[in-house]
């Protein structure tokens, strides 16, 4: 059996998170405290008990959710003697969670994780004004079709498809105004649903450009080391271990789509069958059967599952 372990974006935060992990496990404690302290920041506080409303603020959720993914990593290390290498084939992280992946194989400390986050939420949720971006899905479309609305609806704003997460599951990004057309033109194309999304800026499209600027920058002063497994990329939906590479693929993430159906279609093809989510949520162990009937998806949220994973190698 193969494996490879992903990572959770943003959307999967809520007030609580992380909470029993720290009451169960002085691994998942210590990381906390180091995240506090890397940001000057009571986080874990805000996470164990909210209020959620500040919880979901871009520069908030962003380092919180890797925060936790960082708990069930260094927890599996210290109950299981588990590590990635030898174990894993992959690692990949949806958007933030493409951070959380390069710090459990090794690639940043788990300090500049944190902060590169905070300055990551910080910039991107300062890149456009509230209420000027929105975000959408398009859901019973395909990526081919998703564009050609995303094109017909930005009449000289800006529309990009953002993220296409699996079959029939499509996010588009950009100006309020053209999303709030995509949502028209989808639904005569014959889309399922079309919903506006509850975020507070419009990711991975062109308007994030200012964002990626501010990323580079942070970027060029952070040591980054080759991961102990390959990466698959947001951007590429290919595998990458070069650090320059990498740090030139966090930059484009910023206004490129993240390409989740492909990134998990090419794990698959190198022979993982089954998808380890390390962190808050079950949104990419539930989109791995959406996107290959044969993968397995499995979530590490609680020390229930941790134990019963551990119990299973």
């Amino acid at each position: 059996m193969s494996m490879a372990f992903v990572f959770p974006g943003q959307g999967s935060q809520e007030v609580g998170m992380g909470k029993a992990l720290a009451d169960a496990f002085a691994p998942a404690r210590e990381v906390f405290q180091e995240v506090d302290d890397a940001l000057g920041q009571n986080l874990s506080k805000l996470m164990f008990e909210g209020p959620d409303d500040e919880l979901r603020l871009t520069e908030n959720a962003q380092p919180a959710l890797m925060a936790v993914s960082m708990a069930v990593m260094r927890i599996l290390a210290a109950e299981g003697g588990f590590s990635l290498d030898g174990r894993v084939d992959y690692v990949a992280g949806h958007s933030l969670g493409e951070y959380s992946a390069l710090a459990a194989a090794g690639a940043f400390s788990l300090g500049d994780a944190a902060r590169l986050l905070k300055t990551r939420g910080r910039a991107m949720q300062e890149a456009v004004p509230v209420g000027e971006g929105a975000m959408a899905a398009l859901l019973g479309l395909d990526l081919d079709v998703a564009r050609e609305v995303a094109a017909a609806a930005a009449q000289g704003e800006v529309c990009q498809a953002a993220n296409d997460n699996a079959p029939g599951q499509v996010v588009v990004s950009g100006h309020t105004a053209a999303v709030e057309r995509a949502l028209e033109i989808a639904k005569e194309k014959g889309a399922k649903r079309a919903l506006l999304l509850p975020v507070s800026a419009p990711f991975h499209c062109s308007l994030m450009a200012p964002a990626a600027d501010v990323m580079a920058e942070a970027l060029e002063k952070t040591e980054i080391s080759a991961p102990e497994v390959p990466l698959v990329a947001n951007v590429t939906a290919e595998s990458v271990v070069d650090p320059d590479t990498i740090r030139r693929q966090l930059v484009a993430q910023v206004t490129g789509a993240v390409r989740w159906r492909e990134s998990v279609l090419y794990m698959k093809d190198k022979g993982v069958d089954r998808l380890v989510e390390a962190g808050a949520g079950k949104v990419l162990s539930g989109l791995a059967r959406r996107i290959d009937r044969e993968l397995t998806g499995l979530a590490l949220n609680g020390p229930a599952d941790i134990e019963e994973f551990l119990k299973s190698l």
